[in-house]
């Protein structure tokens, strides 16, 4: 069956130069910046039977330089010039979210029309923290309305937690510093980042920007109707459960990137109701899981998929609703990828 991975990064020469001259040789606790060329990926969605990749950087992302934001722009420009030639190079194989050179405020807003008027991005990629800034923050709202004006797609990927402390220092926080921050940590700060968006209003204000959240709803899922209720010490009034749930089922896309069977899966959709199998779309989070386990976890969709969806069902999971998302055409049956 075709496939369309949504969920899957790439790390190309002059980012992955730009990411060890700041000290990221091991991103949040991984081991290495794995090795990723485009030829490589090509062969993997050859095996995997997927017909297009969108490319993104993921954590820690373009934002290296703390208090140097005019470098951090360049270097987010130069990263996007550097995915769109990419795509260029590959025009049936790949598409690409841009990034944003995320907390500064102008140079994103600049990059977002550059990105979709002269890159050719069919989205935006942000982190869950930008240097300790939160998305839902109140700084950020000139481009979220920059964002709704271009009725954008932003793909929301976890990062490590950073917290603003005195002195605009940025303190980075590592439980358990002896576990990779994408085990557990990854989820928690996405799941903190989409109650922020929920709870400051963000996502009613701005009802043109479309919401896709990673690995599967993270840990949302399992306290949505908490952080509801919740709400009420700050806005009174009843619980707000029943406004998210609905906001999560019309205004957010979720990637099944990662381990979402055979457990995971079905708490997002027990949130997400009748029909809530086209809010999903497939991911790989290649190259940062390796091909070997891409290949293993596809084999375990494929069955926990039969369980739970019809064949059409299940094919919008896999592509359908990415190429109603993104405007796609379906290529022919009889075309090789």
């Amino acid at each position: 069956m075709q496939r369309i991975d949504i969920h899957c990064h790439a790390v190309p020469p002059g980012y992955r130069q730009y990411a060890l001259d700041n000290g990221h040789e091991k991103p949040d606790g991984m081991p290495a910046l794995p090795a990723w060329s485009a030829e490589q990926h090509i062969a993997l969605m050859k095996r995997l039977n997927i017909s297009k990749s969108i490319l993104s950087i993921t954590s820690p992302g373009t934002h290296l330089s703390t208090n140097h934001d005019e470098h951090a722009a360049s270097m987010t420009r130069q990263t996007n010039e550097e995915l769109s030639a990419v795509c260029s190079n590959h025009p049936s194989h790949f598409g690409f979210f841009a990034s944003l050179p995320f907390p500064c405020i102008q140079e994103s807003i600049t990059e977002i029309d550059h990105a979709l008027d002269k890159l050719g991005a069919v989205g935006f990629a942000v982190l869950s923290n930008a240097n300790g800034v939160y998305l839902g923050d109140k700084a950020l709202e000139p481009v979220f309305e920059k964002l709704n004006a271009r009725r954008a797609i932003l793909f929301i990927h976890p990062t490590t937690c950073n917290l603003l402390v005195s002195g605009a220092a940025i303190q980075t926080m590592r439980p358990l510093d002896e576990y990779p921050r994408p085990m557990m940590e990854f989820m928690f700060d996405e799941t903190r980042a989409i109650a922020n968006l929920l709870l400051s209003g963000t996502v009613s204000k701005y009802p043109h920007i479309t919401f896709i959240m990673s690995h599967c709803g993270c840990a949302l899922p399992s306290i949505v109707d908490r952080i509801g209720a919740f709400a009420t010490l700050t806005t009174g009034g009843e619980s707000q459960s029943d406004e998210f749930r609905k906001l999560l089922r019309e205004r957010f896309f979720f990637d099944l990137a990662g381990f979402p069977f055979p457990d995971q899966i079905h708490g997002l959709l027990r949130i997400l109701g009748k029909g809530g199998e086209q809010r999903l779309i497939y991911g790989t989070d290649y190259p940062f899981t390796p091909e070997k386990v891409v290949i293993g976890l596809a084999g375990q969709m494929d069955e926990g998929c039969k369980k739970l969806f019809d064949a059409d069902q299940k094919s919008a999971v896999y592509s359908g609703n990415a190429e109603k998302l993104f405007g796609f055409q379906t290529p022919p049956k009889d075309v090789e990828f």
